[in-house]
């Protein structure tokens, strides 16, 4: 569990990384944004990386906690697979900051272990949307055909990626929620209409 100082600095951190888009963050920044010395963030954090792993925490918990309770709450595939990724837009308007993390620009020149945990938190995320396309397929009686779940969960994820890379390139002007109730219509006539998986 975080103190009451650890979560001050991660806030400041997001802070930082939404009002400075592009720019890297320092820990010498960091801390005069907090107006502490250096010594001090290590006393929280062991590193900078301690620190984005823990916003990638709050991002795969929050998410994949909301994504839970809507697997409970129906069992409409289109639905389920429409709500998820609205959950993933809405977590990113909310977090610009942390949005930055999970699109991996900040985190060049930092360890690799970091990308590969932004890689994993994608990766949760496909296999999400992939067991909600083959159990709707399983529901209705029809024989899963792997190759066509995959590349609609794959094109699932790629618009998802997507609106959030647009919304980082844009610093922040251009919502990642902004019209997807539309658009994820298109996706989903093209998806479950076509292929049957609703």
């Amino acid at each position: 569990m975080k103190t009451a100082r650890q979560q001050q600095i991660l806030e400041v951190l997001a802070t930082e990384l939404e009002s400075r888009p592009g720019a890297r963050i320092s820990t010498a920044s960091l801390a005069a944004a907090l107006g502490v010395s250096e010594a001090a963030l290590y006393r929280h954090f062991a590193s900078k990386a301690k620190m984005f792993d823990a916003l990638i925490d709050f991002a795969e918990e929050t998410v994949f906690g909301l994504a839970n309770r809507i697997l409970g709450e129906t069992a409409d595939a289109a639905a389920r697979c429409g709500r998820i990724c609205g959950v993933v837009l809405a977590f990113a308007d909310k977090n610009p900051g942390i949005t930055r993390v999970l699109m991996g620009d900040i985190l060049v020149g930092e360890h690799e272990r970091l990308r590969a945990r932004v890689a994993q938190f994608f990766d949760r995320l496909e296999t999400q949307l992939r067991q909600v396309l083959r159990d709707s397929l399983l529901t209705a009686g029809a024989q899963p055909d792997r190759a066509l779940i995959n590349a609609a969960a794959n094109l699932i994820l790629a618009s998802v990626t997507g609106r959030l890379a647009h919304y980082v390139r844009s610093a922040y002007r251009h919502s990642p929620s902004a019209q997807w109730d539309e658009q994820w219509q298109m996706l989903a006539q093209g998806i479950f209409v076509v292929r049957g998986a609703s």
